[in-house]
């Protein structure tokens, strides 16, 4: 019988089915790199000058003879061979017979949080280690937890050490009770297998020292095992890279997912709706009839149609679905908390927008798995949460399509990975709501004032003399015949924001309030100052993103916090000294300076009418119509 084409659908099901991707977790010191180290000598995957580099290494540390630090061949940095800890995921190939194992050794420490989430959201299984001697830990539970929740649904509960409670059957089912009942109540298929990594009991064979357990040992089931295969889906293409050529050639390119897509089938192009077909597909410069999930492909379609990075190519019998706001489950791994209505970019296959995390719903407590209310999110919190973005993405809820469920929040001035999740289902609320067209826009109303709108949004510590500033500005500006309206964040606080405090999840609050009322006010044709602390930077980025290119101008007041100290007419810094104020940006809360405002001022000499004035001259250029 010959062999099947590399490129039938027939083969590449064969290929995924002999290929396991799988990772290692749980917490700090449960052995995952010994397992992993002693897994690989086992199966003869460690070459010979490797075996001999490491035999080198535990003389040199002045290890026991005959005794071999298993670990040290998968702990390849030099910090983690000094710390005895995984920092990063090692990826580990071991090929036995016809299968292929894609082994992710994942770091088990809180703080590497980040790193074991990237591993186990590639795997199909998970190898949770549990230390026999010491039994479950937080960390042991949330990583369980995380597998859920990117969709790993086969768990291994590896209970290692088991040398050291004498390979004790009850003890054994003590440790195994508790976790088996959170992976049902999970939905996770869990098999627990008693092994020692270190003394390789029950890792590639039987061990004797358990004859009370009769299941199989940690490699036979790996190689027994077999994925369950995704549910059949049409083809989806998200566009990587939009190509032009001489003439009228545009190719759209990037890595298909979902089925099989072939020259002339109908597609739908998302989020636009519109319809086509596919007139030509390449793999590198080869012309193909057909396409298969997993490759990289060039298509052309048989109609011109904008598109560009982000958008969807799908099969027009199984379209994805379309929305803008999202209820999600996500994993927090920010250093700094994460408090609704900042920005951030997020990241859902290849497209990237702007999203605000609108609502945390409830915070997850790892150890009971019950819901407690949460008003931000810690490093390594889980959550349900509700967000928004700035325009409509393709997408399909996590249990039904990994690829188009699964999203990452980046921070916008750091460019981190803060936060990883999966998008539960729409939020249609939106869905009816729709811009309702005015005959009477922006430019109109700013044409009948005279004067382009602009929002100068002063900044600085209290007491810098930022109202102060607004204030003499607004006279002059007034005085010249513009039209104007001065917000000022104590006044604000009688009314508009009246019901808010100055924690940070209600300076966000507050600030977003500000901008949007300025914005409005702006669309009137207005030039528009607000005076606000607004000691972070993340959240005056989040106020400069609602206006157009150029419309914000940021003006930071400057003086050193001593001479604001000094001056403050209203004894708030004495009060916050004292400990009769939290929160007070400065004391006992922080100010985060601007970087690049449009304006500085270092107002530490000048009279305020001083300063106002060079505002007006940097102004004036502009504001004329």
């Amino acid at each position: 019988m010959s062999a099947l084409p590399v490129h039938s659908p027939a083969a590449r099901s064969i290929a995924v089915r002999r290929s396991l991707r799988l990772a290692l977790v749980g917490s700090v010191d449960d052995g995952k790199s010994t397992l992993l180290g002693r897994l690989l000598w086992e199966a003869g995957a460690v070459p010979e000058d490797q075996w001999q580099s490491l035999l080198a290494e535990c003389r040199r540390r002045g290890m026991p003879e005959g005794e071999v630090e298993w670990a040290w061949l998968c702990d390849g940095l030099e910090a983690e061979r000094e710390q005895g800890i995984t920092i990063d995921v090692a990826w580990r190939y071991l090929r036995l017979g016809e299968r292929m194992f894609i082994i992710a050794d994942c770091p088990g420490h809180e703080q590497y949080t980040r790193n074991m989430a990237s591993g186990l959201s590639r795997s199909e299984l998970a190898v949770l280690l549990l230390d026999a001697s010491r039994g479950a830990t937080r960390q042991t539970l949330r990583h369980l937890r995380i597998a859920a929740l990117f969709g790993v649904r086969e768990v291994v509960l590896a209970v290692n050490k088991m040398d050291r409670v004498d390979y004790d059957e009850a003890r054994f089912r003590e440790l195994v009770a508790p976790i088996a009942a959170l992976a049902e109540a999970l939905k996770l298929r869990l098999v627990a297998i008693p092994l020692a990594a270190r003394a390789g009991e029950n890792v590639a064979s039987a061990s004797g020292k358990m004859p009370w357990y009769e299941g199989p040992s940690l490699l036979s089931f790996l190689l027994q095992f077999k994925p369950e295969p995704p549910p059949p889906r049409g083809a989806r293409l998200p566009v990587s890279l939009v190509l032009r050529a001489e003439g009228d050639f545009r190719g759209y390119a990037g890595t298909l997912s979902g089925g099989v897509l072939a020259v002339g089938d109908p597609v739908v192009l998302l989020p636009s709706g519109q319809r086509s077909a596919i007139a030509e597909i390449r793999c590198g410069f080869e012309p193909r009839q057909r396409a298969f999930p997993g490759e990289a492909v060039l298509v052309r379609l048989g109609d011109e149609r904008d598109l560009g990075r982000g958008d969807v190519i799908a099969a027009a019998r199984d379209p994805l679905a379309v929305a803008d706001q999202f209820a999600a489950e996500l994993l927090w791994v920010g250093e700094e908390p994460l408090i609704p209505g900042r920005r951030y970019r997020l990241r859902l296959a290849s497209a990237e927008v702007e999203a605000q995390i609108t609502e945390i719903r409830y915070r997850v407590d790892v150890e009971t798995g019950k819901s407690l209310a949460a008003r931000r999110l810690e490093l390594n919190e889980l959550a349900h949460v509700h967000l928004a973005c700035e325009r409509p993405l393709p997408f399909a809820p996590f249990a039904e399509e990994r690829h188009f469920g699964a999203f990452i929040l980046i921070d916008r001035m750091r460019g981190d990975t803060v936060g990883a999740g999966v998008i539960a289902h729409a939020l249609r609320r939106a869905s009816n709501i729709h811009w309702q067209p005015l005959a009477v826009g922006r430019e109109a109303r700013a044409r009948l004032k005279g004067q382009k709108p602009r929002c100068l949004w002063f900044t600085g510590l209290p007491a810098s003399g930022k109202s102060t500033i607004a204030d003499r500005l607004e006279q002059r500006l007034h005085a010249l015949g513009y039209h104007t309206m001065l917000l000022d964040g104590d006044n604000l606080r009688h009314g508009l924001n009246r019901d808010l405090g100055f924690t940070p999840e209600d300076r966000v609050e507050n600030i977003r309030r500000v901008a949007e009322v300025a914005k409005l006010m702006c669309d009137a044709g207005l030039i528009v100052l607000v005076a606000l602390i607004s000691p972070y930077r993340a959240d005056r980025a989040m106020a400069r993103s609602l206006f157009p290119p150029g419309e914000f101008i940021e003006v930071f007041v400057d003086v050193p916090l001593a001479l604001a100290e000094a001056r403050d007419p209203k004894g708030l810094y004495a009060k916050a000294r004292a400990g009769l104020i939290p929160n007070f940006t400065g004391i006992n809360a922080p100010y985060e300076p601007p970087e690049a405002p449009e304006i500085h001022l270092p107002a530490s000499f000048e009279a305020p009418e001083e300063l106002a004035e060079r505002i007006v001259q940097y102004l004036l250029e502009g504001l004329a119509s």
